[in-house]
């Protein structure tokens, strides 16, 4: 947690924002694996997090903006609670280290939502993705499930956008350390991965350094030769010669920020001629976005501008061909990355995504693409000081959607599939990092980790 004075100022500032009506923000509860005494890991919600820094399930809170009240709802364990599970402090003293005074018994909490709904009063909630939190405010709110999201308080999302959209120099130090540890693990994969091993000790590894070192992973990590398919949590495989392993890992920090790193790496400790070649586009394509990136800028004009570095240097190779401008305006590189080149990191991997992208990514004057690859670009507005944001192009030879557009005939003028023919066992590479936006241009965060093809094989080798 950080000192209760910052969270007094959080929920001050939001209250102030709002204006007006009651705040409802939902912490999460345990979720079991199979049956009740036996739940996954506990994860606390991260917007209540952000306002209250408590990290114990069975919570909720109300803020009211016209009475400028914060109350936490919940109970204080029993002996039963103590033998199985521990002491833990009574419930005002933990909320007295968030700056809350006030504290009620959890069956009041239906009571102030239902009073405050009998009067009239306007009740903001944001759009539920806990199960038990969906129940809880269908019932509360008389709502059907499913129409939840859309009944959310666009001022309450917007509102919380845009106070955790920009990272205090407090919570920058928190994905550091995230960023350290993960530096920790990407050089055991990197002294780990070889021929014959299974990627699942490399995954195993890496998961026991970020457990010993914070909080666990902040993502299920991807770890897989199979980099072509871009969210692969699939670990069954065996790393063999001439392969390349893709892996998007991070550790999250004790107080839950997150860090979200990717490199790729050669099976056997060297990249082949063909490995080398992709890899350094790619590479470029990242050094050109990060040293594009500072205040004012798009960054939709970044990950276009990544996206020219990536059809220049597959033209160069014969796998595109025609004017890379307006082979990047129609769309045409996406069949190689078909992705946006990064996302909002901070108490979630992709940061306040359940909130809605659109309302974190976009705004007035930046509104989202239906073109294939820009479209799934999660953030594009303009970059501000105190943004973090990822910055991952890659390179992918995905052999259904090469398949798709060579019948349909997509962009035969930019794209020679008669070459791409002969890359369709290659494979993906991606390259992350996490940057911050400062004030006169921005810093990639945490300890360098191995990235060009000289220091990721020098560091192989060892």
């Amino acid at each position: 947690m950080f000192e209760a004075h910052v969270y007094r100022q959080r929920r001050r500032r939001l209250r102030k924002l709002l204006k007006t009506g009651l705040i409802v923000l939902p912490g999460n509860g345990e979720l079991p694996m199979n049956y009740a005494a036996n739940a996954y890991p506990f994860r606390q919600d991260s917007t209540f997090l952000y306002f209250f820094g408590l990290d114990t399930p069975g919570l909720n809170a109300i803020l009211d903006a016209d009475e400028g009240r914060d109350v936490v709802y919940g109970d204080d364990i029993g002996l039963e609670d103590i033998i199985w599970m521990g002491h833990l402090p009574r419930l005002k003293e933990r909320a007295r280290a968030a700056g809350v005074t006030e504290t009620a018994p959890a069956a009041r909490y239906e009571d102030a939502v239902k009073r405050a709904l009998s009067r009239g009063r306007k009740v903001h909630f944001l759009p539920p993705y806990h199960p038990e939190v969906r129940d809880s405010l269908s019932r509360l709110l008389g709502l059907p499930p499913e129409e939840l999201k859309a009944g959310a308080s666009e001022d309450l999302i917007k509102a919380v956008v845009g106070l955790r959209i920009i990272k205090s120099p407090a919570e920058v130090r928190e994905i550091e350390a995230a960023l350290g540890v993960t530096a920790r693990m990407y050089r055991e994969a990197m002294k780990t991965t070889r021929p014959g091993v299974p990627e699942s000790e490399v995954a195993g590894r890496l998961a026991g350094l970020a457990i010993g070192g914070g909080r666990g992973t902040a993502f299920p990590t991807i770890l897989t030769v199979n980099g072509q398919i871009l969210h692969n949590h699939d670990h069954s495989h065996v790393m063999r010669r001439g392969r390349m392993v893709v892996i998007d890992s991070g550790a999250e920090s004790k107080s839950h920020y997150a860090a979200d790193i990717t490199r790729t790496l050669p099976v056997s400790g060297t990249f082949t001629t063909r490995q080398r070649e992709i890899y350094e586009i790619v590479l470029d394509a990242q050094k050109t976005a990060i040293a594009s990136m500072k205040p004012g800028v798009l960054y939709r004009d970044v990950h276009l501008k990544a996206s020219r570095v990536i059809a220049s240097g597959l033209k160069e190779m014969g796998l595109m061909k025609g004017d890379v401008d307006e082979a990047v305006a129609a769309g045409a590189h996406a069949l190689f990355f078909p992705h946006g080149l990064g996302h909002q990191l901070g108490l979630d991997v992709h940061d306040m995504e359940n909130l809605g992208e659109n309302f974190v990514g976009y705004d007035d004057q930046v509104k989202r693409s239906t073109q294939f690859g820009l479209a799934y670009l999660r953030f594009a507005r303009e970059l501000r000081p105190g943004h973090i944001l990822t910055v991952e192009p890659g390179i992918y030879f995905i052999p259904a959607l090469a398949a798709k557009w060579k019948k349909e005939k997509q962009h035969p003028s930019f794209i020679n599939f008669l070459k791409v023919r002969n890359y369709l066992d290659f494979g993906g590479i991606r390259i992350e990092d996490d940057v911050l936006i400062t004030a006169s241009g921005r810093r990639v965060l945490g300890p360098p980790i191995p990235k060009t093809v000289r220091d990721v094989e020098k560091t192989m080798a060892r």
